[in-house]
């Protein structure tokens, strides 16, 4: 009789107690776990299939169907993502458009107010019909002085000078090279770091879109890009030069662009005119590469770019992205879309999704610990109850077997 009212008595207490405490199943039953959104996967051989390529959602422009440029590519500046492209691994001549991976490999290198007294040696090897800002041997310039003539007369001879106070010719192609490979520029092959034209001197939309992008985030670069008009020093004087991107300068005929931030023009014989554009309306920024227009003339690489820069503007939240600009796998893999793209069909591997069953087990225990839930809590309660509940039992029977 004893034993048993001890044993009804702390039975009762471990009841009460689970009484007390909150049914963590329960609980953590009636907390819906939110589910982050499936990230929109994007193929990644889209971007070397020959052709347009384009994922429009239901409202979305159609794109121009007069570009002529035998590749082009519109991208968002910002996040990266690769609104449309027209072949755009295709490796073509760049022209002087190849100045801007120049200018990112040399400028952190060489501070704007370094004084330069330039040499007849300097300026041996620049090639017949380029195009020159007009620096001369024996006179003095800034380094400053020296960007603004690559980025708005795009002059050759500048080039060959931040090459040589920056490692000399051979080595500048070398890191040119490098930095191009660290970018995830991989079709571009740098020969001459000026542009020229040279035996094997290639590149792509999809790389000058990356040179464009990666410069804008440079304060230097940003501005010689942007700049319209500035003075040349000559000795004891100075003058005028203007940057020969019609679109930022409104130029010969080609109505200027609304936002536009300039960036790099180019034309060579072999090359044809090519062309990097970026421009920002509200809080987006757009950049644009024109490979090599086929029909239109001279300033038709302008007029492409404005219809595409339009374009862009209009379709930006309306199309999913076709490709990245961002730096991708390491490049064995980034080279197997391309090997796939070729002869057949490409079929890409999916990756996985953000909330499949793979990725959400730890999650999931992680949001759970964060939340305080203590799962094992109650439990080892009510073991101490019961425990407590056996202990006098046996205390009891001890005391009843000493005493018989």
């Amino acid at each position: 009789m004893i034993v048993t009212s001890a044993v009804r008595h702390a039975a009762a207490g471990a009841a009460a107690l689970l009484l007390a405490l909150p049914a963590p199943a329960a609980v953590a039953a009636s907390v819906a776990e939110p589910t982050p959104p499936p990230r929109a996967f994007v193929d990644p051989a889209a971007l070397y299939r020959t052709g347009t390529q384009v994922r429009p959602l239901p409202g979305a422009p159609g794109v121009p169907e007069d570009v002529s440029a035998l590749a082009w590519l519109v991208a968002d500046a910002g996040s990266g993502e690769v609104l449309a492209a027209h072949d755009a691994h295709r490796k073509l001549p760049p022209a002087s458009t190849l100045k801007t991976l120049f200018a990112l490999t040399s400028l952190p290198s060489l501070p704007a107010w370094t004084e330069h007294k330039v040499t007849e040696e300097e300026l041996k090897g620049v090639g017949a019909g380029s195009s020159l800002v007009g620096v001369q041997a024996g006179y003095t310039y800034k380094v400053s002085d020296l960007w603004n003539g690559v980025f708005l007369s795009s002059g050759n001879d500048a080039v060959r000078v931040l090459a040589s106070l920056d490692g000399g010719w051979d080595s500048m192609s070398r890191r040119m090279q490098d930095k191009a490979t660290a970018l995830g520029a991989w079709d571009t092959r740098v020969v001459s770091p000026d542009g020229y034209d040279a035996p094997g001197q290639v590149s792509s939309a999809f790389d000058l879109a990356v040179f464009g992008r990666t410069g804008l985030q440079n304060p230097e670069f940003a501005k010689y890009c942007s700049t319209p008009y500035t003075d040349f020093p000559s000795g004891s004087s100075s003058y005028a030069i203007r940057n020969t991107n019609r679109l930022l300068t409104g130029a010969d005929g080609v109505a200027r662009y609304s936002g536009l931030l300039g960036v790099k023009n180019g034309y060579t014989s072999g090359a044809g005119n090519t062309l990097i554009a970026a421009a920002q309306r509200g809080s987006r920024t757009l950049v644009v590469t024109v490979m090599n227009p086929q029909s239109g003339g001279g300033l038709a690489v302008y007029e492409e770019a404005r219809q595409l820069l339009d374009w862009g503007f209009e379709a930006a939240g309306k199309v999913r992205p076709v490709g990245s600009l961002q730096p991708g796998p390491a490049r064995t893999e980034r080279e197997n879309p391309q090997q796939a793209a070729g002869p057949g069909p490409v079929t890409a591997k999916a990756a996985p999704r953000a909330g499949s069953a793979s990725r959400r087990a730890p999650e999931t225990a992680a949001k759970h610990e964060d939340s305080g839930a203590n799962p094992g809590l109650p439990l080892a309660l009510v073991c101490s109850a019961l425990a407590a509940a056996a202990g006098v039992w046996l205390w009891r029977r001890r005391g009843t077997a000493g005493g018989s």
